[in-house]
């Protein structure tokens, strides 16, 4: 059964939401740097405006907020990852992606459309990216009934969603389904954005550290469907 929805996803109660949040909403902005952030957002091609707080002070920041805190149910974690994106500074998405990623096998299949929510706002690959190998691939791996969802995704006119069906196996090693990746593939083969492009090529690569002879033998009988730039980031490690 699909369990991608479309329309809005509402915001459970969680007192676990609201303890975090508090925190969050007090203790980031103290440590926010004007100047970084303009930087931080040009770099980030005005995706989002930005608090100016680097990696490694962020993520120490997070661990007090989080200090102390029961692990979230699945309520929770929706409640924290839609609260997190109604605020508009891109480092308030940043907690709640690594707060799903630490908690991503509490979550059922009926999350996937919470986590397609965040894909398609605010969209910049610093935060698909990682929704799509970390969350995504972590729920399709558990429930292999949402391959129907990526075989969905992988047609849609949005170019994250298309991206995150590409993505999704990035993690699986020696569990990849070879045929379909290879399918999706050649799917958007002809697709003109540089993200989808690059994207099946980083796809490819990946897989290729498990079986160089496959993504070899794949793209010396597509080679020509394919764009330049994805056929170099494919064969980037293993060559020709």
């Amino acid at each position: 059964m699909s369990a991608t929805g479309t329309g809005p996803v509402a915001v459970p109660d969680s007192a676990l939401a609201d303890t975090l949040l508090a925190r969050l909403t007090d203790v980031y902005p103290g440590a926010a740097d004007p100047a970084r952030a303009a930087a931080m957002r040009a770099y980030m091609k005005d995706a989002a405006p930005f608090l100016g707080l680097p990696t490694p002070l962020r993520r120490g920041l997070s661990r007090t907020v989080t200090e102390g805190t029961a692990r979230p149910a699945e309520p929770d974690l929706t409640a924290v990852a839609l609260r997190c994106w109604q605020l508009p500074e891109r480092e308030y998405h940043y907690f709640a992606v690594d707060y799903l990623r630490r908690y991503a096998s509490r979550c059922s299949s009926g999350f996937l459309p919470v986590v397609r929510h965040l894909i398609v706002t605010v969209p910049w690959w610093d935060t698909v990216d990682l929704l799509a190998a970390h969350m995504v691939g972590t729920l399709v791996a558990a429930d292999p009934a949402l391959t129907a969802d990526m075989d969905a995704w992988i047609t849609d006119d949005d170019l994250w969603i298309a991206r995150t069906a590409l993505l999704h196996q990035l993690r699986y090693k020696e569990r990849t389904d070879r045929d379909r990746l290879f399918a999706y593939c050649l799917r958007q083969s002809g697709h003109p954005d540089f993200f989808i492009r690059k994207a099946i090529g980083w796809a490819l690569r990946e897989y290729a550290k498990t079986d160089p002879g496959a993504v070899r033998a794949f793209l010396a009988h597509e080679r020509a469907r394919f764009a330049p730039l994805t056929v170099r980031e494919a064969l980037k490690k293993i060559g020709a």
